[in-house]
């Protein structure tokens, strides 16, 4: 239940050699060519705003997203063809980038901060989709259907490069490793799309919880005084693991009373990642009747 061991300890891997990774967003230079070569696509993509320093923050933009996992296996003067065509732009946190319903104007390339995608029910509320970190497309499955069928808000000050939507598709069209690494990015949210909904149908809220903190951890996870905090309120955790805000609240304050995570108004941040996982495993292994008692797992 829960996690599967080869995610479990993939996730304990990343968070020991380089926490708060999202997985679209590697440290590393995920495309081909060394970093020499990936400066110099920055420079040959921006001279105007290069320094070697990467004081300009048109450079210091194109230097972050060449991490992003849709620069995977790109040549340096693909890099610079693509990342010249881009403009950054800011977000404040609440900030709605686009809304459901809205015509898909430009893709969006997170670099730095969080977005939320959010859908509206027939009954006026919202809905939490998932968490964007950086390195993720924002709307990226939308573009072909000319609307967008979800609103994306920033969480928190975020930065993203952005492009018409008529000039990605032209690079679309060129650049194989886009097409290639678009799919791939699909691939994952369906995947964890389909994670989620096995975990609703399957587990208990525990298992569940604890689950998604440790997605979210891997996605937009900072590090903040030694602790792994991710912006995200009770309200919202209950909406994305399918359960009630009482539910929630309860289960984090247990928790919080045990040392592994720490429960403010809008912020989790994880205390203790292990003991985290394990939760994942022991309490989608209880007996129904013992979590009903309110049975708390040995850690």
């Amino acid at each position: 239940m829960g996690l599967s061991d080869c995610r479990k300890r993939r996730i304990l891997q990343i968070y020991a050699a380089e926490p708060c990774v999202s997985p679209a967003f590697s440290r590393r230079a995920n495309w081909r060519g060394s970093c020499k070569d990936r400066d110099r696509a920055v420079r040959q993509a921006h001279p105007a705003g290069y320094s070697s320093g990467d004081s300009s923050p048109v450079n210091h933009s194109a230097a972050l997203a060449l991490r992003s996992s849709l620069f995977s296996g790109a040549s340096s003067a693909a890099c610079k063809e693509v990342l010249s065509a881009a403009r950054e732009k800011k977000f404040e946190s609440a900030h709605a980038i686009f809304c459901q319903g809205d015509s898909v104007q430009q893709v969006l390339l997170l670099i730095s901060g969080c977005v939320k995608l959010l859908q509206v029910g027939a009954n006026g509320h919202e809905v939490m989709l998932r968490l964007s970190g950086p390195g993720e497309l924002i709307g990226i499955a939308e573009s072909n259907i000319r609307t967008h069928n979800s609103t994306a808000r920033a969480q928190q000050p975020s930065t993203a490069l952005a492009w018409d939507i008529s000039t990605f598709e032209a690079l679309f069209e060129r650049h194989a490793f886009l097409r290639r690494n678009m799919l791939g990015m699909l691939i994952h949210h369906l995947n964890d799309m389909h994670e989620r909904f096995r975990e609703i149908s399957t587990e208990r809220v525990a298992s569940r919880l604890s689950s998604q903190i440790l997605r979210m951890m891997h996605q937009v996870g900072r590090q903040v005084n030694g602790e792994v905090e991710i912006s995200i309120s009770r309200e919202e955790l209950a909406q994305l693991v399918g359960t009630t805000l009482f539910t929630v609240s309860r289960l984090l304050s247990d928790w919080d009373r045990q040392g592994i995570v720490a429960a403010r108004r809008e912020v989790v941040s994880v205390r203790n990642l292990r003991a985290l996982a394990d939760l994942s495993e022991t309490a989608g292994q209880l007996p129904l009747k013992m979590m009903a008692k309110g049975f708390q797992p040995r850690l």
